[in-house]
């Protein structure tokens, strides 16, 4: 895609980077010629992902405020100001009845999962904000809207993440932000396999070919970053919507 992608030339931090739809963006958007810094906790899974890529690898606990500051404070020395974030980072654990979860997991799951979304954001909108464009993607999902047995982490936390972006969007919209939401529908990435060796509720019980390639989701956050999609700023994009999937694959 090179020199006619909406994000040439621009840099992009995109968290969650070592495995599933994280990867995935990481190799569309350096494809198609971003200055990526991939941010995840697994050091080994990053440096081989940055040996492919020639994305800037740093281990990163995005749940700790410091370290999540010190990793954009690299991006942007090596890379230049950051121009889009995607907040892919979530984890699923504890899959447990609300009755029975472990609290500290729990917690955990929060940390991760909500204040992870917070610390990117409120990390890149300044400067975003003060230049007058930016753009802040983050990975929602349907469990953002119903509850699901076992999942009363994730749930909560998927509307958390969702509000934010709507927080966002009513913030920075007038100052150039553009900040949407993007629920990709069942994915077949290590966090499937999880919710499927747990038997609990209805998902884990699908069958494995239903669920879309981890590849689909991240050329949506490819797309999402251009003009095209203006309409939906402040929105969440689902892609269960043939509509969206149909622009997406006529995307340049």
């Amino acid at each position: 895609m090179g020199a006619d992608s909406p994000v040439s030339g621009k840099t992009v931090i995109i968290t969650g980077a070592s495995t599933g739809i994280g990867a995935e963006a990481v190799r569309v958007f350096a494809a198609a010629g971003a200055r990526v810094a991939a941010l995840a906790r697994s050091a080994e899974k990053l440096r081989a992902l940055a040996a492919e890529t020639g994305a800037l690898a740093l281990p990163c606990d995005l749940s700790d405020f410091a370290a999540m500051q010190a990793a954009v404070a690299r991006t942007e020395e090596n890379l230049g100001p950051v121009e889009v974030l995607i907040n892919n980072a979530a984890v699923i654990d504890p899959i447990a009845m609300l009755a029975e979860a472990d609290a500290a997991a729990w917690g955990k799951l929060i940390d991760i999962n909500v204040k992870g979304v917070f610390h990117g954001m409120r990390l890149v909108m300044p400067g975003m904000m003060t230049r007058g464009a930016g753009t802040i993607l983050t990975l929602s999902s349907g469990a953002a809207h119903n509850a699901l047995e076992g999942w009363s982490g994730y749930c909560t936390s998927k509307a958390a993440a969702a509000m934010l972006t709507r927080a966002a969007h009513r913030e920075g919209a007038g100052r150039g932000l553009r900040a949407m939401g993007l629920s990709p529908g069942t994915v077949a990435t290590p966090m499937q396999e999880a919710i499927r060796a747990s038997g609990i509720n209805p998902v884990s019980q699908l069958d494995w070919s239903v669920h879309i390639p981890a590849g689909m989701p991240a050329r949506a956050l490819l797309w999402m970053c251009s003009s095209d999609a203006d309409e939906f700023c402040g929105e969440e994009i689902s892609l269960r919507d043939e509509a969206i999937r149909a622009r997406i694959g006529d995307a340049p």
